[in-house]
């Protein structure tokens, strides 16, 4: 397995519950990288029927692990309010119920009375908002790492600040050394493609920001509903209200994508934009001090679908990466169909769409 964010951490979980032999090997630390510099949201998306079976999916895996889970992961089943600014947007609203029922998805239209007893600190003259109450938050880190914790007490052994040179036929380098494996994982995220060259994923970059503590401020995962527009037009930069509340009784603020390569540096007007954005649907934001901002790296696809499955130009080689910003909530889906392809076994969603064949212009299948 190469990478230990959550993508990674989820499948060496998944694999080694198979009872297969798995070490993990990461450049930096676990539960680094574009994992610790995520929202953590945990939510069904549906900018496509691909996009919807797998987020649902890992929905249902992530409620039934739950119980499981330890206080540091810090699960919150806040839910999710989806916002309509307009009428048109509670069209819209209506639309996206009609297809969550469809799917068994719960869910709940809600009037502007209705949204303002839920959010007080919203701005008046919202028409309204979906609220989805199964979706939720958690602090992605301690997340990663609790998922590699229950791979390593099933015997997976973890490598950190290994880098690996290079994937090759049956085994990966580092520095002199060959490591032999039956199956090779590249779940490296935002740098899967330097070790896979032929991957098309992309970093696109992303700013966050945290107030001050202000218990209650909050109560659920708050989106724009144009927020699907923002996050999955590939365009060089776009902002989108998103805010989380945070156990600390903090409220983190999203979200902004970038497409600049590597450049991990604060841009302050992409920055200024998102901060206002939130603040123009919750005014009181800007009463609450931001006491950090910082950015990070979306591993980002052309078609907005990750890679999950075999990679045949590469003997043994399997691929687990291209999740934008979906990783935390698709982890788990992920890591299932991924242990399913590798087993043999039917999968319980169609893998097709994920399988890393289409970057190669194959006709796309569930690998054997």
């Amino acid at each position: 397995m190469v990478g230990a964010g959550i993508v990674g951490a989820a499948c060496a979980r998944a694999l080694a519950h198979e009872g297969m032999r798995v070490i993990v090997l990461e450049s930096r630390i676990a539960g680094g990288g574009t994992t610790a510099a995520g929202m953590g949201h945990l939510v069904v998306m549906d900018d496509s029927p691909e996009q919807l079976a797998l987020t649902a999916l890992s929905l249902e895996l992530w409620r039934a692990l739950r119980p499981s889970l330890d206080a540091a992961v810090e699960f919150d089943g806040c839910g999710t309010l989806w916002l309509a600014e307009d009428a048109a947007q509670m069209d819209a609203v209506a639309a996206k119920a009609r297809l969550y029922h469809q799917h068994d998805i719960a869910c709940e239209i809600v009037d502007a009375a209705g949204l303002r007893a839920l959010e007080p600190n919203l701005r008046s003259g919202l028409a309204g908002a979906l609220l989805v109450p199964g979706d939720g938050v958690l602090y992605p880190p301690r997340a990663a790492l609790w998922l590699l914790d229950d791979a390593l007490a099933r015997g997976a052994v973890l490598r950190p600040g290994c880098t690996v040179d290079a994937i090759v036929p049956g085994g990966v380098r580092v520095g002199e050394e060959l490591l032999e494996a039956d199956v090779i994982v590249n779940a490296a995220g935002a740098e899967s493609a330097a070790l896979t060259p032929e991957l098309p994923i992309v970093p696109r970059k992303g700013h966050l920001a945290i107030t001050d503590r202000a218990p209650g401020f909050c109560r659920h995962q708050l989106v724009e509903l144009g927020y699907l527009t923002s996050a999955h037009a590939m365009t060089s930069e776009s902002v989108a209200f998103n805010v989380q509340p945070r156990p600390t009784g903090q409220v983190l603020i999203g979200s902004s994508r970038e497409l600049v390569g590597w450049d991990a540096r604060t841009n302050r007007d992409v920055l200024r934009q998102m901060l206002d954005r939130a603040a123009r649907f919750m005014p009181a934001l800007l009463d609450l001090p931001v006491v950090r901002t910082w950015t990070g790296f979306r591993p980002a696809t052309p078609d907005k679908l990750p890679l999950i499955g075999r990679w045949e130009p590469t003997a043994a080689l399997w691929i687990a990466a291209g999740h934008e910003g979906l990783g935390i909530t698709t982890s788990l889906g992920t890591a299932r169909l991924l242990a399913d392809l590798v087993m043999g076994r039917p999968t319980p969603i169609d893998a097709a769409p994920f399988a890393p064949a289409r970057v190669l212009g194959a006709t796309a299948g569930a690998a054997r």
